[in-house]
């Protein structure tokens, strides 16, 4: 196996609002057995995030802590910046190729114009991009002449149909709903699936329960237009609870803050579905014992993987799709929920999962990778 061994460079930031987090701190050469000091590794990993930010609790968080860990391991320093707001993102990237990158972390769908923008003038850069691979033509497919470029996708909506499935049968109210930050399809996949799991409940319980917010068919439904907690959201949520839901899905990073306020507001029993992290076991999240569960996607091992993959010379561009059967989506425990659901229910997403694994469940979303 061959290090890579490049040169590193560190320079300030001064690029308006754009605010750049080091992380890690320098280790001094290791020694190898003989008692000599082996050289240290010449490479740095970085990450770019969306406006939603590294404190999102959510896939920004998660792609962080997989870089700065795997950074860690190899005993780099990561570089990370944070962008305030999608006018950020070209000139982030940017800074980054400047500074000396190895490997770029692209956080999200919303970043694919600039990562390829970057990843086509810097070809001896390695790019990832989570959630999103390079389609500038919009024909589904990876565009040629990305091969710095490895996109990290999950097929979420496995999961958020075993979640739909777990809210239909949780619900009091016979009425759940779901509503996203922006229709981009890293969110709308886990609107498909959730409503779809809510259907197959349906059929299979023979109940009625309503799922609100998004309309598979018609693939539209309700936004808040960014991933900040705010009036959007908050209205949002309220909204959806004045209707009778007792189960919220809320799709998009920071937005479930909002949430939790309206529930708090409305003095009602209601429960809630995180999205990407386990949001219940996070301590430092207010209201995480709303949580009934969350769907999750393995961002935080992926990232890890690729920065091992490119310090050791093994980048390559082929897609990595997190599913059920690898276990790169799924679905948390529930948690402070676990004496309340159906006792029966764990059984019966146990039979869903391995369904869906099979192919005798068929779950799909247009926005599936």
């Amino acid at each position: 196996m061959t290090i890579k061994t490049r040169k590193v460079a560190f320079t300030g930031l001064a690029t308006a609002g754009v605010i750049a987090l080091l992380a890690g701190c320098g280790q001094a050469p290791a020694e190898n057995g003989n008692g000599a000091e082996e050289e240290a590794l010449d490479f740095t990993p970085c990450m770019v995030s969306d406006a939603g930010g590294f404190d999102d609790k959510s896939f920004n968080q998660l792609g962080y802590e997989g870089l700065t860990e795997a950074a860690e391991e190899l005993g780099v320093e990561p570089i990370t910046v944070e962008s305030a707001a999608e006018t950020d993102y070209s000139a982030n990237m940017t800074n980054l190729v400047d500074q000396g990158c190895n490997l770029i972390v692209s956080a999200g769908f919303l970043l694919e114009a600039a990562t390829a923008e970057a990843a086509e003038a810097n070809p001896d850069v390695d790019f990832t991009i989570i959630d999103s691979f390079i389609d500038l033509d919009d024909d589904g497919v990876q565009d040629e002449g990305f091969d710095n470029v490895k996109p990290i996708l999950y097929d979420t909506v496995q999961a958020a149909f075993m979640a739909g499935y777990a809210a239909a049968s949780y619900t009091k109210t016979g009425v759940v709903g779901t509503y996203g930050g922006i229709p981009i399809p890293s969110v709308t996949i886990f609107m498909d699936g959730f409503v779809e799991g809510v259907n197959y409940h349906n059929e299979q319980k023979g109940t009625d329960v309503k799922a609100l917010g998004w309309d598979v068919d018609a693939q539209n439904g309700s936004f808040t237009g960014g991933f900040a907690a705010g009036t959007e959201s908050l209205n949002l949520a309220k909204g959806l609870i004045d209707q009778n839901a007792d189960v919220l899905l809320p799709v998009g990073g920071p937005i479930f803050q909002s949430a939790v306020e309206a529930i708090n507001d409305s003095g009602k029993e209601i429960a809630m579905i995180g999205v990407d992290a386990d949001l219940a076991a996070n301590p430092d999240i207010a209201g995480n014992e709303l949580f009934l569960t969350s769907i999750l996607k393995d961002i935080k091992v992926g990232i890890g993987d690729v920065v091992r993959e490119s310090a050791e010379d093994e980048f390559d561009a082929t897609p990595f799709v997190g599913t059920l059967e690898n276990d790169g989506v799924g679905l948390a425990p529930f948690a402070a929920f676990e004496d309340k659901v159906n006792p029966d229910l764990q059984a019966e997403l146990d039979e869903i999962r391995a369904g869906i694994v099979d192919g005798s469940i068929e779950v799909s979303s247009p926005s599936s990778p």
